[in-house]
C-alpha cells in the first residue's frame, strides 16, 4: 500500500500490508463506502456526527436562521450530500457520534521560552531523532461579530501540508503553570475552510508555527517558532500532569512558564483587526416571491426558500445535528453570595441547572479556581451521591487536572459496622475523626487520615496529609459527603447521580418485564437502594453543582482492559525473567462471584452470562457487573464497569426475586 508525505504532498514509497492473526482489516475514509469499494467489503459501517454536527450547530448559532440546514451543509461540506451521503445509506451499521469536547482524558502542557539569557537554547534537538512540521494557524471570527474580543467564539483552522484541522473556541484550563486541553482537533477538508469564508467568517489572526519534536515514551518535547512573535518556545506535552512535571525537572527546566496561548500573545503585541463585516440579515421572514438576499458571498448551492424553523423539518439520520447550539446547556458562571457561617463571609452560589459529566468536570475545576482566587487555600471539595453514580471517577479526573489528593469517606468506617455489613448507613462513619481531620486541613496542619482494611474489617494505621500552597486543594468523596454535618465545613459541594445507579434500576425493570411482571422504578429504587430517597437524596439538592452522569455501562467499552487467560501454571520467578521486575507488582486477592437471575429468564432454558447480574465479593465489599465481557479470538475484553454497591442492594436484588 502507498505511503504519502502530506507535508511534501507526494507519495514516498510503499509498504507491505500483512494480515494480522485476527484475519481482519479495517478500511476507513470519507469514500470507504463508495460503490466501487463497498462490494469488496464484508461489513459496512457509516459514522456521522462528531465535529461535523458540532460545526453545523456552531454556524447555525453564529448566522441565525437566515439559511436552511441543507444550505449550510452545501457551504461547509460541499461534497457531502452529492458524493458521500448517498453511499452511507448502504451501511449495515449506522453510528451517530455524539462526541462533545471532553476533559476526561486531556493532555497537559508546560511552555517557556526556549532561550537562555546568554542566547543559548534550553533544549537542543538531535536532528536524526526529531521531526519538523510547519503549520499555519488561522482564527476565524463569525460574521456580524462585535468589536469585543471573544476568543471562545472564534473557529481555529490549522493547515499542515494538504491537511486541515479544526477546533471550536479556545478550549483549555489553566491551572498554576499547566495548560490543560481536551483532544478536540479534527481533520476537515480544504473546502470546509472555503465554505466558512463564503458564509462571512473572516480570518482575524494568521501565523506560521514551525515545530521540531521528539518523543519520549508518552511525552512529546517540541521547540516551536512563531513567525509573528519572532520567538522560539519549548513545549512539554503528555497525558499526565506528573509525567510532564517530572520530565521538566529531569531536564532542569524551571521556567518561567508561560500559560498564555500564542493567539493571546499575538493579540497583546499587535492588537485585534477591526471588524469589517456586512450588516446582519433582516430577521423578517421572506415570501416565496422575494429574492433571498445574503450579505456575504453565496455558497455553492443556494435555496430559494427561507426556512423559518429548522426543527419543523425531519432530516435524514446522516445530517441531523444535535440540539441547536443556542439551546444546548451553556456553561454556568460561578458567583459568590454572602454567608455569615462561611470563612471570608462569602460562599459559592449554587448553579440552578444540572450538567452532564463533561461539562460538570469543567465547571468543577473552574469552581475550585474561583474559590482559590477569592478565598485562597485550602479549598476543600465534597462529592456526594448514591453508590455507583460515578463519584470516585469524577474525583480522580478532577484530581488529575488540579494535581491534588482524594480522600474517600470509606477510610472513616467504624470496624464494628463493617463487620455487620452496615457500612451504607450514616452511623457507620467516624464523624468525630472526619470533622477533626477537616479542621486540621482547614488550618493547614498535618492530619492523620485513617486507612481501612476491608478484608480484615479493621483500620490499618494512619497516613499523614497536609495541604500546602503548592497544592491547596483536597477532595472528599463518598455517599454521605454532602450530609449537613459534613458539608458545612466544605467549600464546594458537588452532587453526582446516574451512572450504574440508574442503569441497574433500568436493567431490573427490563428483566421483570421479560419475566412477565410489572414493577415501577420507584418500587425498585426503594427496594434496591433503600437508604437513598430518605437519607441521601435530600442532601444532594442543595449542592453548588449537580451532575447527571451520562456514562452507559452497558454500551460503553471505554478503557476496557484486554485479558488472556490460560490453564498453564507459570511461577512468579519465570514471569520476572520476561518482564521488567521494577515494573511488576504481585498481589493475591480472593473473590466470590455470585450470578443472579430472575425465574423465567431465559425463556428457552439456556442461561447465558448476559442474562445474569454478577455480584463480586472481595475483601468484604460488593461490586456489581451488568454487562458481560466481549470475547474476540483468544482475548476477553472486560468492561470497566464493576461498581461498588452495598449489602442492602444485594439484599434488595434477592428480595425482588
Amino acid at each position: 500500500m502507498p505511503l504519502v508525505d502530506f507535508q511534501e504532498k507526494k507519495r514516498t514509497g510503499w509498504r507491505q500490508l500483512k494480515i494480522s492473526s485476527s484475519g481482519v482489516v479495517i478500511v476507513d475514509g470519507a469514500y470507504a463506502l463508495h460503490s466501487t469499494l463497498r462490494s469488496l467489503l464484508d461489513i459496512r459501517v457509516a459514522v456521522v456526527g462528531g465535529v461535523h454536527f458540532s460545526l453545523l450547530s456552531k454556524v447555525q448559532h453564529d448566522i441565525g436562521d437566515s439559511c436552511s440546514l441543507d444550505y449550510l451543509i452545501d457551504s461547509i461540506f460541499p461534497l457531502f450530500r452529492k458524493h458521500i451521503e448517498p453511499d452511507l445509506h448502504h451501511a449495515q451499521i449506522r453510528i451517530d457520534n455524539s462526541f462533545v469536547c471532553s476533559f476526561r482524558e486531556p493532555y497537559y502542557k508546560l511552555k517557556c521560552k526556549n532561550e537562555l539569557p546568554d542566547g543559548q537554547k534550553f533544549y537542543s534537538f538531535d536532528k536524526s531523532k526529531s521531526e519538523t512540521e510547519n503549520f499555519i494557524e488561522m482564527y476565524l471570527r463569525p460574521p456580524f461579530a462585535s468589536e469585543e474580543i471573544k476568543i471562545d467564539d472564534w473557529i481555529k483552522v490549522t493547515q499542515c501540508g494538504i491537511r486541515y484541522y479544526l477546533s471550536l473556541g479556545d478550549q483549555r484550563i489553566v491551572d498554576k503553570f499547566f495548560i490543560i486541553r481536551p483532544k478536540a482537533e479534527f481533520e476537515v477538508g480544504r473546502t470546509t475552510l472555503g465554505g466558512l469564508l463564503a458564509l462571512g467568517y473572516s480570518v482575524v489572526v494568521s501565523f506560521k508555527r514551525t515545530s521540531r519534536t521528539v518523543k519520549r515514551d508518552q511525552l512529546l518535547i517540541a521547540a516551536e517558532t512563531i513567525d509573528s512573535l519572532n520567538e522560539s518556545f519549548l513545549v512539554l506535552k503528555g497525558p499526565s500532569r506528573k509525567i510532564v512535571a517530572a520530565e521538566a525537572s529531569n531536564l532542569g527546566i524551571k521556567g518561567p512558564w508561560i500559560t498564555k496561548s500564542y493567539l493571546e500573545m499575538i493579540l497583546e503585541s499587535k492588537g485585534v483587526p477591526r471588524v469589517n463585516t456586512p450588516p446582519p440579515v433582516s430577521s423578517t421572514l421572506l415570501t416565496d416571491s422575494q429574492e433571498k438576499k445574503i450579505a456575504v458571498p453565496k455558497p455553492i448551492r443556494v435555496l430559494t426558500d427561507r426556512v423559518a424553523n429548522l426543527d419543523d423539518f425531519v432530516q435524514p439520520w446522516t445530517r441531523s445535528p444535535p440540539k441547536k447550539f443556542d439551546q444546548e446547556p451553556s456553561l454556568g458562571k460561578w458567583q459568590f453570595i454572602p454567608d455569615s457561617s462561611s470563612r471570608g463571609n462569602i460562599q459559592l452560589a449554587p448553579l440552578p441547572d444540572s450538567y452532564d459529566l463533561d461539562r460538570g468536570l469543567l465547571l468543577s475545576v473552574q469552581a475550585i479556581q474561583a474559590v482559590l482566587e477569592t478565598k485562597g487555600f485550602p479549598v476543600i471539595v465534597g462529592i456526594g451521591g448514591p453508590s455507583g453514580s460515578g463519584k470516585t471517577s469524577l474525583a480522580q479526573k478532577m484530581a488529575n487536572i488540579i494535581g491534588c489528593e482524594v480522600i474517600s469517606l470509606e477510610s472513616y468506617y467504624k470496624p464494628e459496622q463493617v463487620r455487620d455489613y452496615k457500612y451504607d448507613e450514616y452511623s457507620s462513619l467516624d464523624i468525630a475523626l472526619l470533622t477533626k481531620n477537616i479542621k486540621e486541613i482547614r488550618n493547614t496542619h498535618k492530619a492523620k487520615v485513617p486507612c481501612f482494611d476491608f478484608e480484615k474489617f479493621k483500620r490499618n494505621g494512619f497516613k499523614e496529609f497536609q495541604v500546602s500552597e503548592e497544592c491547596g486543594v483536597v477532595i472528599f468523596e463518598g455517599v454521605y459527603t454532602l450530609h449537613p454535618a459534613i458539608r458545612k465545613s466544605l467549600d464546594l459541594w458537588i452532587a453526582v447521580v446516574g451512572g450504574v445507579h440508574s442503569h441497574l434500576i433500568a436493567r431490573i425493570q427490563r428483566d421483570k418485564n421479560r419475566a412477565g411482571f410489572s414493577i415501577s422504578q420507584n418500587e425498585i429504587m426503594t427496594t434496591v437502594f433503600p437508604l437513598f430517597q430518605q437519607y441521601i437524596e435530600p442532601h444532594l439538592v442543595d449542592a453548588h453543582l449537580k451532575i447527571q452522569n451520562d456514562f452507559d455501562p452497558v454500551l460503553s467499552p471505554e478503557s476496557s482492559p484486554f485479558v488472556l487467560k490460560s490453564t498453564k501454571q507459570v511461577s512468579y520467578q519465570d514471569i520476572l525473567k520476561v518482564l521488567d521486575a521494577s515494573k511488576v507488582c504481585s498481589s493475591v486477592q480472593n473473590f466470590t462471584d455470585v450470578y443472579l437471575r430472575l425465574p423465567g429468564i431465559p425463556s428457552n432454558g439456556q442461561l447465558t452470562e448476559g442474562e445474569c447480574i454478577r455480584v463480586r465479593i472481595c475483601e468484604g465489599r460488593f461490586a456489581v457487573l451488568i454487562r458481560e465481557p466481549i470475547r474476540e479470538g483468544n482475548f476477553i475484553i472486560q468492561p470497566k464497569v464493576d461498581f461498588d454497591i452495598s449489602a442492602s442492594t444485594v439484599a434488595g436484588l434477592l428480595k425482588l426475586g
